[in-house]
């Protein structure tokens, strides 16, 4: 795993706001090897576009308190599935429908998983 200090740090951070949230299958991917623009991506998922909208409520919230905001941000008009850039750490909060179809697990299933240390 190559991912930064910094990109991991970030990642936790989300990925326990988003846990707060009520997110469903966060998980975490080491994208360092496979992409120069980013180190991490972020996933999570929710049955609806309000529970969508309320994790990523949530995330920013959680990140603006660490001086932290997005670069960029899209989606959030349609609920389905967001896009957080926080340049280190992209976040993928997606509808569950939508988790199932678009699948970005497998389509990096090269990469290791990280260890989000979320409380159980």
């Amino acid at each position: 795993m190559t991912a930064t200090e910094s990109s991991l740090t970030l990642a936790r951070i989300a990925a326990q706001a988003a846990s707060e949230k009520l997110a469903e299958d966060i998980i975490a991917l080491d994208v360092s090897e496979q992409l120069a623009i980013t180190d991490i991506f972020l996933i999570a998922s929710a049955s609806s576009e309000r529970q969508v909208n309320a994790i990523v409520d949530g995330i920013e919230e959680e990140l603006l308190k660490h001086d932290l905001r997005p670069v960029r941000r899209e989606g959030r008009s349609e609920g389905r599935w967001v896009l957080l850039d926080y340049v280190e750490v992209v976040i993928h909060v997606q509808h569950e429908e939508d988790r199932v179809f678009y699948a970005l697990e497998r389509l990096w299933k090269d990469c290791p998983v990280v260890d989000l240390r979320l409380d159980s």
